[in-house]
């Protein structure tokens, strides 16, 4: 299949969601990837209109939930109804039941909740009662936190987050690019949405799948990656600094999305092989929230994002 129905997809995307091509590169590295997407940022971003423009560049179903702490888990999985005339209970899908799903403030649920959908994003199933009901061969969430208002929200426990393929900070656009937000919010008032892009079917998306999956990565760049992760793990072996700035490192989980994630963006650039750049450019979003700082590296006002850098620097390239 060839790359460029995925390149007209990220043009028509980048036209929906202006100022943020780094959010619709990585929506499309998570499809291909066939991993999920945790997305955080100040409301008003259009993280909604990213997952809903995406949905229309896929041939497949879309339903955003809007999590509130009032939420059960029921209004995610779906539940058993009793049907009177046949004296019999029905099973009643929930959203989930949909290829493309919107967790909207994924944090203001209460744990019981997230973990219906945490369960849904790993096992690709559901368990309602005795019985268990698969869901949809495509389906991907897209989850949304608010760092804003923390107030009353259920931060995620890390080894949730681990569920996550990337984990994203998408920050206010600049001036260029507010312009063009407004100026095309305020065409879509008056006209409407007059974009149009060819949706690419299921079939077309699972065999690029297969194409990613497939591509060349050499046995040099195979160690490269798990040491990249390693460092994660045991720092001072590679610098005092990294050793004591991490508490807790990656688990293997990372290092299979890292290297799903790298071979979809080489992918997505047309080459047939992974190169370093490759992986260097998912690093921080694949192991942003695998990472757990020490206290000494808090107190120092270190980021993770700082960490991970000094990683990628210190970490020989084959």
């Amino acid at each position: 299949m060839a790359v460029s129905k995925f390149a007209q997809l990220k043009n028509y995307l980048d036209t929906q969601i202006i100022g943020q091509p780094h959010l619709t590169q990585s929506l499309l590295i998570a499809v291909l990837a066939d991993g999920h997407l945790l997305v955080e940022g100040p409301p008003g971003l259009a993280k909604t209109r990213a997952v809903n423009a995406l949905a229309k560049g896929l041939e497949g179903s879309f339903q955003r939930i809007q999590f509130t702490p009032d939420l059960l888990p029921s209004d995610v999985t779906g539940t058993d109804i009793y049907r009177q005339q046949t004296s019999e209970f029905v099973f009643e899908p929930g959203p989930l039941f949909h290829n493309l799903v919107l967790a909207d403030e994924i944090n203001r649920a209460p744990a019981k909740v997230q973990s219906a959908l945490l369960e849904a994003m790993a096992e690709r199933q559901i368990t309602v009662g005795k019985n268990t009901y698969p869901l949809e061969q495509l389906f991907m969430v897209m989850a949304t936190q608010n760092p804003l208002e923390q107030e009353g929200t259920y931060p995620l426990p890390e080894a949730q987050l681990d569920r996550f393929l990337l984990h994203l900070n998408i920050d206010y656009p600049d001036a260029h690019a507010e312009l063009a937000i407004l100026r095309l919010t305020r065409g879509e008032a008056l006209e409407g949405d007059n974009v149009a892009v060819e949706p690419i079917s299921q079939a077309d998306l699972f065999l690029a799948r297969q194409q990613v999956l497939s591509l060349h990565l050499a046995e040099p760049l195979e160690k490269y990656l798990v040491q990249l992760i390693i460092a994660t793990r045991d720092g001072r072996n590679i610098d005092d600094n990294l050793g004591n700035w991490i508490e807790y490192g990656a688990s293997p989980r990372a290092t299979i999305a890292l290297d799903k994630a790298a071979r979809a963006h080489a992918w997505l650039n047309g080459r047939d092989f992974v190169s370093p750049e490759d992986i260097q450019a998912v690093f921080h979003n694949v192991l942003r929230h695998r990472i757990i700082l020490s206290y000494e590296a808090q107190a120092e006002g270190i980021t993770k994002d700082q960490v991970l850098t000094h990683i990628l620097e210190q970490v020989a390239v084959p």
